[in-house]
């Protein structure tokens, strides 16, 4: 390709950056702190989080369940669950490698973006753990107060959605497709969508579907984290 392009990395978070899907996390956080019934809530998690497995999943469904409890709290007390979900949960999975990955594309100039399916409230402070300022995550509508009302704002970044949603930050940034050279990173067959638009896809910790696809494909696999899928 021109070296005239400019050059954008996409990263997948959950099991791609992160040895975790941070929006499961969380929602075993909120059980573990009271906010919710632990057998109901673990039930329907888990639920969900199948459906996302198996790429079945309704993803309005799932964020108005996942910000639930956070909603009920209200901000302030939601705000410090996160803090402490963040310390206890986040800091300690963040591992050396992928603030590494991360660093490489950097210094090497990149334009450096986190595309996640994972909400807003979840993921902002911790995409900034990894210095990533530009964030493609699931926005939430907020009410009259500022508040979250569970409901989802505009295009989810979800399967399409996400490419979609990364068209849509390269035209407000005025580059076209054509001018861009994409590289994306990431761990699940929902990402197909993504993975096959980007000039550079790398399956990361890939789940076995994807790892066969990306073996079959010819893609780069990319293990990032000593963890089985």
């Amino acid at each position: 390709m021109s070296s005239t392009l400019t050059r954008v990395t996409l990263f997948d978070l959950d099991h791609t950056l992160l040895p975790l899907d941070s929006d499961y996390a969380w929602g075993v956080f909120t059980t573990d702190i009271g906010w919710t019934d632990p057998q109901h809530f673990r039930r329907r998690n888990d639920e969900f989080y199948a459906h996302y497995q198996a790429g079945t999943l309704d993803i309005h469904d799932y964020v108005r369940f996942a910000t639930e409890a956070a909603r009920r709290q209200g901000p302030q007390r939601a705000l410090q669950a996160r803090e402490e979900f963040l310390r206890q949960v986040i800091e300690p999975a963040i591992d050396p490698r992928a603030l590494a990955l991360v660093a490489q594309h950097r210094v090497r100039g990149d334009q450096i973006v986190i595309v996640t399916a994972t909400n807003e409230f979840v993921t902002r402070p911790i995409a900034a753990k990894f210095g990533v300022e530009d964030l493609i995550a699931v926005d939430l509508e907020r009410d009259a107060s500022g508040w979250i009302t569970g409901e989802i704002r505009g295009t989810p970044s979800f399967r399409e959605g996400k490419v979609k949603r990364v068209e849509d930050w390269l035209a407000a940034r005025g580059l076209s497709r054509s001018a861009a050279e994409i590289t994306f990173y990431s761990d699940s067959m929902n990402d197909l969508p993504l993975l096959q638009w980007a000039d550079v896809p790398v399956a990361t910790n890939p789940d076995p579907r994807l790892r066969a696809h990306a073996s079959q494909q010819g893609w780069r696999i990319l293990d990032l984290f000593d963890e089985a899928r």
